[in-house]
């Protein structure tokens, strides 16, 4: 290769390491031109250009791009899945897991993920992930499932509320939830907790004792906590 053929080179393969934040390096020898074509096009549907590199002018190219931890990983013939802006890396690992296991000549020696190292094993329990759209739908999900919590919370009706409130109130204060406890109708309290379990409004009469404004404020921020869990 004459020298201004290998800066050409050194010079695409230092602009694909500077616009991919993520590429995955495999060992190809024994793999056949027409395996390599097919296991191109497969890369290609899923955002990623698989192309074979010369070990010395990407070492350059490395440097040249400021991907220092790319340099372990070039040893040996060498393959490099370049993935695109819009690639979906999890299909790419997916795909060259497959095409490792049924050719059993390819190896996946490692790569760089949004610019941190990976290793071999890193690269396959990425290929275990579910696909890119599938991890977004989870991520909304367990973003939105506190708020449907929080909603429900709201909606319930009010006399619910109160009365869990209320039962757990009576439930602290027959446990000897504080010194200053005023002492609770032992009678009352389980009759409270059946109204709350059967959904009924506790009744008039089974409502705690009067408290004064500062044993109030002590009690109702175990009151509030717990009803989060009971409801």
């Amino acid at each position: 290769m004459h020298k201004t053929e290998k800066e050409r080179v050194v010079a695409e393969l230092t602009e694909r390491l500077r616009t991919s934040d993520t590429l995955i390096v495999t060992d190809y020898r024994g793999l056949t031109m027409p395996q390599i074509d097919e296991l191109r096009s497969k890369l290609l549907e899923h955002g990623a250009r698989f192309t074979v590199v010369k070990n010395t002018l990407t070492r350059r190219a490395a440097e040249a791009a400021g991907v220092e931890t790319l340099l372990a990983l070039l040893e040996g013939p060498t393959a490099i899945a370049f993935l695109e802006t819009d690639g979906d890396p999890v299909a790419v690992a997916k795909a060259l897991g497959d095409a490792a296991r049924d050719t059993r000549v390819l190896a996946v020696r490692g790569g760089v993920l949004q610019g941190r190292q990976i290793s071999a094993d890193e690269v396959e329990n990425l290929a275990k992930l579910p696909p890119a759209d599938v991890l977004r739908a989870q991520l909304v999900g367990a973003i939105a499932a506190p708020m449907a919590t929080v909603v429900g919370l709201f909606n319930a009706p009010l006399r619910d509320l109160v009365g869990v409130i209320d039962a757990r109130i009576r439930q602290l204060e027959e446990q000897g939830g504080g010194a200053d406890a005023p002492a609770a109708d032992t009678d009352a309290a389980p009759e409270a907790e059946a109204e709350v379990a059967s959904g009924d409004e506790p009744q008039a009469e089974a409502a705690p004792e009067p408290q004064d404004a500062a044993e109030t404020n002590e009690s109702e921020p175990d009151a509030q906590t717990d009803t989060t869990e009971e409801s």
